[in-house]
C-alpha cells in the first residue's frame, strides 16, 4: 500500500510539477495568441458566443481562459495560468484512463511522464485543438470507467458525464469532438454487445443529442448556421480522404510503427476469439488503444496548428505496448530498477522537448548561432553554429530586432520587438487623446482594447478574429469596406502579413488606403515570417 501511495504521489507530483513549471518563465509574444485573448476577454465581460461576436468553432475554447481572467485579470501571463490548470486536468485524465485499465503500476507512472513532457509541457498557451483533446480525454474516462467499474445508476451517471464532455469537446473544435463522439461510441457499442444491454449507448447519444437540441434553440436566432463550421458554405470542409491517406502512408512512422506493434501483440493474445472479446478489460485497451491511433492519423489533417498536435497518441501505444511487454517479462510493478529505467529513456527519448531550455540556462557556445566569431589568436572561427550565417533580410522576421519587457500591464512578462513597443506606444498616445476612441483592431495587438480602453464591436455579424475564409468571409469584409468608406472608425490597425494567405484581409487594406491616412507603422510581433503593422486614421 505504501509502494502503491508512493507512486501515486510521484504521479501527481510529474503532472502538477511540468504543468506549472511555466509559470517561472517569462515568454517572448505568441503568435496567434490574440485569439486566446480576444475571446477569453470578451467572454470574462459578459460576452456570449454568436450572439456578441462570430465564430467558425464553439465557445468552450475561451470557458477556462475567461473565469481566470475574472480571478487573475486581464493580462497575457494570465492565459499561461489558465493552461496550466487545464494542463493538471488533461494529466489527471489520462492518469485516471490507465488506473481503470489496470495498467502496470511502473508502466503507468513513465507513460504519465511521457504525457507530462509531451502534450503538456508543449502546450503552455491556450489553442483550440490542444482543449478539444483534454475535454475529450475527460469523456472517454468516464466511458471506460463507466465500462469497467460502473454499475447501475452510477454507470448511467458515468456514460452521460461522458457525453456531457464530448460536447463540450465538440464545441471547442468540431473535428476533435467528432471524433471522440466516434471513439466513446466504438467503446460503449462493444460494451453493450458483451452485456447485451444496448441501453447504455442510448443514453450516452441521447445525452448529446439533449444538449445539442439545446444549443440549437439557444443560438438558432443569433446566426449560429452560418458561424459554425459544419462543412457549409461560405465555410469549406478540412476532411480530406486523399490528404489523410496521404499523411500516413508518406509520413506518420510512428503511427504506423505503434500500430504494427499492437497488431503483433493482439495476434499473440489471442488464443481463442470468442473468449477474448468477452474480456472487457483487454478488448476494451486495445480498441482505446487502437482508436486513439486513428484519431491522430486524422487529427494531423484536420487540426494541422500547430504541427504536433496528435501528440498525445504517443502515450497511450506506450502504455499499451509496454504494459505487455513487461507482462510477457514476468517484470513485477515494485521493481525500483525498472521504474528509473524507463523514466530516464522517456527523458531521452523526448530531450528535444526541454534541452532548448536547458542550453539557454546552463551550456554557453564559444560561438553565437550564425554570426561571425574569432578566436583568441585573431582567426575567423568556422563551427557548426556560424557556417551559414544569418539572413539580414526583412523576411527573417524579428529575429535580428532585440525583445524587450514592456511596461503595460497586460504585457506583464510578455516580450516583443522593441519597435513593436515604441509603436504601441506612440498609438496608445494618439487613441487617449480622445475620451472615448472607436477602434477596428485587425492586428494580433487585440491586449490594446484593455489598455487604450475602447469599446469592442459587439453583434451576430460581428467576427472574433479575422482570417478571410476561416474566422471571416466576404459578408463581414464588405460590411467593414463600407464603415471604413463613410469614415466611421478614429482609428484602424491593420496587420499587413503579405506571405500569409489574407490572415488579415487585403481586400479591406485596399479600402484603407483609398479613404484613411497612414500615420505610422511598426514591426509586427512575430518571429517567423515579416509582418508590419498599419496605423490608419480617419481623413
Amino acid at each position: 500500500m505504501l509502494k502503491g501511495k508512493l507512486l501515486n504521489a510521484v504521479e501527481i507530483i510529474i503532472i502538477v510539477g511540468i504543468a506549472t513549471f511555466p509559470l517561472l518563465l517569462s515568454f517572448p509574444f505568441r503568435v496567434n495568441i490574440f485569439l486566446s485573448w480576444e475571446g477569453a476577454y470578451r467572454m470574462s465581460e459578459g460576452q456570449v458566443p454568436f450572439r456578441d461576436f462570430g465564430i467558425p468553432l464553439g465557445g468552450m475554447y475561451w470557458v477556462v481562459p475567461a473565469l481566470f481572467f475574472k480571478i487573475f485579470g486581464a493580462q497575457l501571463i494570465t492565459l499561461v495560468k489558465a493552461q496550466a490548470f487545464i494542463n493538471i486536468i488533461s494529466g489527471l485524465a489520462f492518469r485516471y484512463i490507465l488506473l481503470t485499465l489496470s495498467v502496470n503500476p511502473i508502466v503507468r507512472v513513465a507513460s504519465v511522464l511521457l504525457y507530462a513532457i509531451t502534450f503538456s509541457f508543449f502546450n503552455f498557451w491556450p489553442w483550440y485543438n490542444h482543449s478539444a483533446i483534454v475535454y475529450g480525454l475527460i469523456a472517454t474516462a468516464f466511458v471506460i470507467h463507466a465500462i469497467l467499474r460502473g454499475q447501475g445508476r452510477k454507470k448511467i451517471f458515468s456514460v452521460l458525464m461522458g457525453a456531457l464532455f464530448v460536447f463540450l469537446s465538440f464545441f471547442t473544435k468540431q473535428d476533435g469532438g467528432g471524433l471522440f463522439f466516434f471513439l466513446c461510441v466504438l467503446l460503449l457499442l462493444y460494451d453493450g454487445w458483451v452485456d447485451n444491454n444496448w441501453k447504455i449507448p442510448l443514453f450516452f447519444v441521447g445525452g448529446i443529442g439533449f444538449l445539442f437540441g439545446i444549443i440549437l434553440t439557444w443560438f438558432s436566432s443569433y446566426d449560429f448556421s452560418y458561424w459554425f463550421n459544419h462543412g457549409q458554405p461560405p465555410h469549406n470542409s478540412r476532411v480530406s480522404v486523399t490528404d489523410i491517406l496521404n499523411e500516413l502512408l508518406s509520413e506518420s512512422q510512428w503511427i504506423k510503427f505503434y500500430l504494427l506493434v499492437i497488431l503483433l501483440i493482439v495476434i499473440v493474445r489471442i488464443r481463442q476469439v470468442s473468449s477474448f472479446f468477452r474480456q472487457k478489460n483487454e478488448v476494451v485497451f486495445v480498441l482505446l488503444t487502437l482508436g486513439i491511433l486513428g484519431l491522430a492519423a486524422i487529427f494531423q489533417i484536420t487540426s494541422y496548428t500547430p504541427v504536433m498536435s496528435n501528440i498525445f497518441f504517443h502515450s497511450f501505444a506506450f502504455a499499451f505496448i509496454f504494459h505487455y511487454l513487461f507482462h510477457y517479462l514476468n517484470i513485477e510493478p515494485s521493481r525500483k530498477f525498472m521504474l528509473a529505467f524507463l523514466c530516464c529513456g522517456i527523458m531521452i527519448w523526448w530531450s528535444h522537448m526541454y534541452w532548448g531550455y536547458v542550453q539557454r540556462v546552463f551550456i554557453r557556445k564559444d560561438t553565437a548561432e550564425g554570426e561571425i566569431a574569432y578566436s583568441k589568436s585573431g582567426e575567423n572561427i568556422v563551427s557548426l553554429h556560424n557556417a551559414r550565417l544569418k539572413s539580414k533580410k526583412k523576411e527573417d522576421g524579428n529575429k535580428q530586432e532585440k525583445w524587450l519587457n514592456s511596461d503595460l500591464k497586460t504585457l506583464k512578462r510578455i516580450k516583443l520587438p522593441e519597435s513593436t513597443i515604441h509603436g504601441i506606444n506612440r498609438f496608445l498616445e494618439k487613441a487617449r487623446e480622445k475620451q472615448e476612441v472607436r477602434v477596428l483592431n485587425m492586428s494580433e495587438l487585440t491586449f490594446l482594447a484593455k489598455e487604450v480602453p475602447y469599446t469592442l464591436e459587439r453583434g451576430p455579424k460581428f467576427p472574433l478574429w479575422y482570417h478571410l475564409g476561416v474566422g471571416m468571409f466576404n459578408r463581414e469584409a464588405k460590411m467593414f469596406e463600407e464603415r471604413i468608406a463613410t469614415n466611421y472608425y478614429d482609428f484602424v490597425l491593420f496587420e499587413y502579413l503579405p506571405g500569409l494567405n489574407n490572415f488579415y484581409p487585403f481586400r479591406v487594406r485596399d479600402s484603407l488606403q483609398v479613404h484613411y491616412d497612414l500615420i505610422d507603422e511598426f514591426a509586427a510581433p512575430r518571429s517567423s515570417e515579416s509582418g508590419t503593422i498599419e496605423v490608419y486614421r480617419r481623413k
